[in-house]
């Protein structure tokens, strides 16, 4: 019994129905697919912004963001499968993968966020100012639409995290090393025993403390024949008279 209350619980490999109930309730497969959206967009602008990479100086941070959407169509990819197959497997995994594409998020906001409002190093063509002017309002246009992207980005994986977490601590956190109790079932109330009168009780310790020998019914005494007593033969007077 002493051995059997330390053995470690081994964590199940799949989730109670209201943990199911509580990871439903953030709609993955709607936040997964709104992730895969985002990453084609992002990867667009990021694409379209390139093109004119002799005219932007911040070329490489627009090389990170296009690595970035791979991460992110990762996420999307395995919140989607975690929302149409739940389990605790694929519930830790997205935990994971969106606690890294969090990180990439902020990152690229980081990035991004120093160039806006975008202003060019130097102008090449003085005779073409007023087409230089729609050109960095487009440019500005399109770093603004980056970075509020990638804001989606990072609430989506905000929001998927804590209901991951709450969906763990429902079903109970299981750290390795750490030993904890097998609960059984709540043991039933026993019946309750009948009140013993006090005249019964006294019959009991009687009948135990009493020993057998004294149980015997005694030898009745015999009683003998009461024979009635002998009077005197006295003669008659008239025999004592003759004489």
């Amino acid at each position: 019994m002493g051995l059997e209350s330390q053995v470690p619980a081994q964590p199940t490999a799949s989730l109670t129905t209201r943990q199911v109930k509580t990871f439903q309730k953030v709609e993955p497969k709607a936040l997964g697919s709104i992730q895969i959206i985002i990453a084609v967009l992002l990867l667009c602008l990021s694409v379209s912004v390139l093109q004119i990479y002799n005219e932007v100086h911040f070329t490489p941070d627009l090389i990170v963001v296009v690595v970035i959407v791979v991460q992110i169509l990762a996420s999307g990819s395995v919140l989607i499968h975690a929302g149409r197959f739940p389990s605790l497997f694929w519930v830790k995994t997205t935990l994971a993968v969106h606690l890294v594409s969090a990180a990439f998020a902020v990152a690229a906001l980081g990035l991004l966020s120093r160039h806006l409002p975008y202003r060019q190093d130097s102008y090449h063509c003085e005779h073409c100012r007023r087409l230089e002017i729609y050109a960095v309002l487009l440019i500005d246009g399109f770093l603004a639409t980056l970075v509020l992207f990638l804001v989606v980005e990072l609430t989506v994986c905000i929001v998927t995290i804590l209901f991951g977490l709450s969906v763990l601590a429902k079903g109970g956190l299981h750290l390795p090393g750490v030993v904890q109790r097998v609960e059984g079932p709540p043991a039933r109330a026993a019946p309750p025993q009948p009140e013993v009168a006090p005249f019964q009780q006294v019959e009991v310790l009687e009948e135990v403390m009493v020993p057998a020998a004294a149980r015997e019914p005694l030898p009745q005494p015999v009683e003998e024949a009461s024979t009635p007593p002998t009077e005197p033969q006295v003669e008659p007077i008239d025999s004592i008279a003759e004489v």
